[in-house]
Formats: C-alpha cells, structure tokens, sequence
C-alpha cells in the first residue's frame, strides 16, 4: 500500500473529530453492550434503541470501516475487538470517556480559539460555571465523569504501585482522590497500608460505597472537604494523581501548601502526572495539556516547572519515577 502523502495524513487528521463522534453516538445509543449476546440486525437494534433505522445503519456502516463492529449479512453487526470496550461491563470500559468527550468536552474545544486568544476556560464560557462545580450540581454528569477517569487512568494504580516503593509508608492520603479506585488498588498491592481518601463531600459519597464494597473501610478513611482551605493531618504520604494538573500557579501552590502544613517534618509528596519531555517526539501529554487549558483551566508541565512550583510551596523535587505508562511519580520531600 502507498504511503499516505502529507495531505491525506493532514486530511484525516483535521476529520478525526467525524469518527471521535460517531463513537460518542455508539456509546450514547449503547449500542456494544445491545450486541454483547451476538450479532443483531440494525432494524432490531434501532428498535431497542429508539432510533433511526437509516440513520443508525450508516452510523454502524461508517464505524465498521474503521474497524468499529462490523458488518454482516442482511445488515447485521457484531461486536470486534476495538468495539468490545465499548461496552459497559468490561474492565477498563471506554464507554464513559466516550460519553464525556463527545459532550462537554466536545463543546469546550469548540471554543479552543476563544482559549488561545484570551487564555481563558472554555468550558466556563460555555457552561458558565467550572467543570467541577458543574459536576456538584449533575451527579448523572459526575458518574460519568469517574468511569470515565477509571477507563483512563485505572491501570495507573498497578504501576504506581510497582514503580514506587512504598515499604515503611504506614498512611498514604490521596488528596483530591475521586471514587477511590487509586487508594484501593493501593491497599490491594501493599496489605500492610493504610490510607485517608480526601474530596469534596458529594466525591466522598460516590467513594464510600466502592470502599465498602471492596472491604477496606477497616483501612481506609473517608474524610470530606476542600483542598483550597485544608487537608488532612496523620499520614506519611501525601499522594496527588492528576490533580496539580487542573489548576493555574496560584491554585496548585495553595494545595501544595495545604499539604506542606498538614504533613509531618521530612514528610513526603508524590505527585502523579504527565511530565512533558523536551523535543518533538509523540507525548500524550502535550494534547492533555490542551484538554487542560480548556476544561479546568491547569497545565502540564515540565520538570523543571515541578521543581520551580515545588519550591514555591516549601518542597524539595528529589526524583521522578517513570511507570510502564505516560505518567511518572515525582516524589518531593518537605524541607
């Protein structure tokens, strides 16, 4: 086969938001989880679905083409293996961050020249309010939101857990630590750990049911409140995944300095992120950072912009810990 030309490569390129939400449709019409027991006809599916028949079929048949289900006899489609996360009901779906990125987050980059020219938050331009105050005031919204974090970030708790040691830490506090799924695979990997998982009150709330179900509620802590105004006393370890990200200078470093009062003296910080690497190589992390401008309004950043960030807020940056995935553990010690 010839190699695409520059061109073609830009073509597809500027189209990829066409196939991006065609599979926010799919999700939103469930229709995976609908062919989880076999192959189904698109008249049948439109049926359960309430949908089109037409319009369903040429979604389906556009999807197919690049490998998302596929087409059968009579017009039927089954599941294939880029369909199969899809659904509902796997580990690792990719159902939920199907959902909000076609939605609010789809919106929000509508508006990324309005975030370029002016350095402002899309989202809050056009939801009129942050992304997680609009998440406190839509719960169907907030659970979406916390699949979708676990369909990105859940296998971020196995490596973390290999790629830091974590023998003499006796309590680990994640602050910002969502549904709990962090903390849990935690506890899960080091028996002998304790932890404090530390959120907004309607966060925690969505979190005691995972803890409990997954029976650490014996070693795990449920604490409510805000990280601008305080966090937690008593553990060794202050954990933070993917939550300097979210926030400018001013924000990041009055959590930074929350968790300074809060932790013992050579007490120690791990903060969870995308480093961005210097040069032009591929990096997740440098479209994250736009995700960043335009949604919460944070950043990613750099070493160095750790270490000069870390300082600010009364850290020394001792080492970064690279793991199997794009994200690295940059541990910190209290000075």
């Amino acid at each position: 086969m010839t190699e695409p030309s520059p061109h073609q490569q830009l073509d597809r390129m500027i189209t990829g938001y066409w196939i991006s939400q065609a599979i926010y449709a799919a999700a939103k019409f469930g229709i995976a989880d609908h062919l989880n027991n076999g192959p189904q006809s698109v008249d049948d599916l439109a049926d359960v679905t309430s949908t089109n028949v037409d319009a369903l079929y040429r979604l389906l048949r556009a999807l197919a083409s690049v490998g998302i289900f596929a087409e059968g006899e009579h017009r039927q489609f089954c599941l294939t293996p880029l369909a199969e996360p899809l659904r509902s009901d796997v580990p690792g779906s990719k159902r939920a961050l199907a959902l909000m990125s076609g939605d609010e987050q789809f919106r929000a980059w509508a508006e990324i020249e309005y975030s370029i020219r002016t350095g402002e938050i899309a989202f809050d331009k056009v939801f009129g309010k942050p992304i997680f105050d609009y998440l406190g005031e839509n719960p169907d919204k907030a659970r979406i939101f916390d699949a979708a974090m676990v369909g990105i970030h859940g296998r971020e708790s196995d490596v973390i857990a290999k790629a830091y040691d974590f023998s003499g830490v006796n309590v680990v506090a994640d602050i910002g630590g969502g549904n709990g799924s962090q903390m849990m695979g935690l506890l899960h990997h080091h028996p002998s750990l304790n932890g404090i998982v530390f959120d907004l009150p309607h966060v925690i709330e969505r979190a005691r049911g995972q803890i409990e179900e997954a029976g650490l509620s014996d070693r795990c802590e449920l604490v409510a409140g805000n990280f601008f105004e305080s966090v937690p006393a008593g553990a060794d370890v202050y954990l933070m995944r993917h939550i300097i990200h979210d926030w400018h200078e001013d924000k990041a470093l009055g959590i930074l300095r929350n968790c300074h009062t809060a932790m013992p003296d050579k007490g120690k910080l791990l903060v969870v992120e995308s480093v961005i690497p210097p040069g032009n190589d591929p990096f997740g992390g440098k479209f994250l950072d736009l995700v960043m401008l335009l949604i919460p309004g944070g950043k990613e950043r750099t070493e160095d912009e750790y270490r000069s960030l870390f300082a600010m807020a009364g850290f020394e940056l001792t080492q970064v810990f690279p793991t199997e995935t794009e994200v690295s553990v940059v541990e910190a010690v209290k000075k």
